[in-house]
């Protein structure tokens, strides 16, 4: 008969599973990724992750999670140093691009992977939409505060397809990560020129 697990017990399980898992799915790729080889990178049995999680998508989804908030609270701890609106945007993506060099397998399972069904994890998507909104606050301080103009929604967005590219193209190998940088400083630049209020 299994012994009765506390929630301290299932927490730790649970989290060992997820960065097991992690390495796996980044290294592997998730459909290459049994439950069976999840098991046994615990030493576990192979039913043992069931009596934790549904099925790998579920899993899945907990990493991503996890991912998302990590990423988040990264973003807004740089947002929350007392700063100017310029200086607090300089932060915010060093930030990016230093939590996407520091856990690139993470980067790669948030955003380089699609899991169809988002909608059927309530805390996944919460954890999304958190990391989305960091991503465009500091935006909204800055054309607040007149140093650019525009939908900060949308200003947002270019600054984070800026840096996912140059941050996906080092994380391949194509480019270091120093030219990364370089490069995310470059367009940065060249997109707060074009998005100044006009004189």
């Amino acid at each position: 008969m299994p012994r009765v697990l506390s929630e301290s017990d299932v927490a730790d399980f649970r989290e060992r599973l997820c960065e097991a898992a992690e390495r796996l799915f980044a290294d592997k790729g998730p459909e290459a990724v049994t439950m069976r080889q999840l098991a046994a990178e615990l030493g576990v049995s192979p039913m043992t992750p069931y009596r934790y999680f549904k099925d790998k998508d579920d899993i899945l989804a907990a990493v991503r999670t996890s991912g998302f908030d990590r990423f988040a609270e990264a973003l807004e701890s740089a947002y929350a140093k007392p700063a100017s609106a310029r200086s607090r945007g300089a932060a915010v993506g060093e930030a990016y691009v230093n939590f996407a060099f520091e856990h690139p397998q993470t980067y790669k399972l948030m955003f380089d992977l699609n899991q169809p069904n988002d909608g059927a994890y309530p805390d996944l998507e919460r954890a999304g939409a958190r990391a989305s909104d960091t991503m465009s606050r500091y935006v909204r301080t800055l054309v607040a505060e007149g140093v650019l103009q525009g939908d900060p929604v949308e200003i947002g967005a270019m600054f984070w397809v800026a840096s996912h590219g140059a941050v996906s193209l080092a994380l391949a190998g194509k480019i270091t990560q120093e030219r990364a940088r370089e490069l995310i400083a470059a367009m940065n630049s060249a997109l707060s020129r074009g998005l100044r209020p006009a004189p």
